[in-house]
């Protein structure tokens, strides 16, 4: 896949995700890698500011990060980093009036998850979700947005990462021009230095982790009352799986 750089040769990858994943499992992932640092959630405050969304914990983040999107991009996103490659944390539906511009200097990455299992953990963060609270359509936006700009977004599911979390990220980090590490597959428990201030309400299960863990499919009934949002999100999650990379273990 051809990169996009700064002059500094930093490579800087954003993880575009939805709610409820396993992004956060990603980015801790990421973290054990001897060459990389990294960010949770830069435009977070950006993307409540300008949303009015009202999502738990929303006064902290306001408070604790930039909400001056434009500014986290030129200072944070493409701003100094002392390591070679820099891995930030991203939802698809931050990108909220700001200028996708950056992304031309970016490695960037889709990360996606059926709604069928998303969306009853979503519900329980947010009382009502929306289709803009899942990000599957912003997803597929930022997908033809990428190519547009000649880039191959990898894209990742979050069923095949589960079930093959070695085979899955080695394919990844070849995409990106990356060695795959071992040390990616494990870490401590507990939270992380660059967790955001809004852990305590989204990363409680990561936070008893150690690893990715192994996939089991919901065996809960699916709340009637979010029917209407599935059958929304169906047609953009089931296009974004057909180009997803696949479990090795699984072929």
């Amino acid at each position: 896949m051809p990169q996009r750089f700064k002059p500094d040769g930093v490579l800087r990858i954003n993880l575009w995700s939805g709610p409820r994943n396993v992004s956060t499992a990603l980015m801790y992932s990421f973290a054990q890698r001897t060459d990389t640092r990294v960010v949770d959630e830069p435009l977070y405050a950006h993307d409540l500011r300008v949303s009015g969304a009202d999502h738990p914990g929303r006064d902290d983040v306001l408070a604790w990060q930039d909400s001056n999107g434009a500014r986290v991009v030129e200072r944070v996103i493409l701003g100094p980093c002392e390591k070679p490659v820099v891995f930030f944390k991203q939802m698809a539906h931050h990108l909220v009036e700001l200028d996708r511009g950056f992304m031309a200097h970016t490695a960037n990455v889709i990360l996606t998850r059926d709604p069928g299992e998303m969306l009853p953990s979503l519900a329980q963060n947010l009382a009502t979700p929306t289709l803009a609270d899942t990000g599957y359509r912003a997803q597929c936006e930022l997908y033809d947005q990428l190519v547009a700009l000649g880039q191959e977004p990898p894209v990742l599911e979050a069923r095949e990462i589960l079930l093959d979390p070695r085979g899955v990220l080695t394919q990844l980090c070849a995409r990106l021009g990356l060695r795959f590490q071992e040390r990616m597959l494990k870490w401590k428990p507990g939270p992380r230095p660059e967790d955001g201030c809004w852990a305590k309400h989204w990363y409680a299960n990561v936070h008893t982790s150690t690893g990715f863990q192994t996939y089991k499919k919901k065996q809960a009934p699916f709340p009637r009352r979010l029917g209407p949002l599935l059958k929304e999100c169906k047609p953009y999650y089931e296009r974004l799986a057909a180009l997803a990379l696949k479990a090795e273990a699984a072929r």
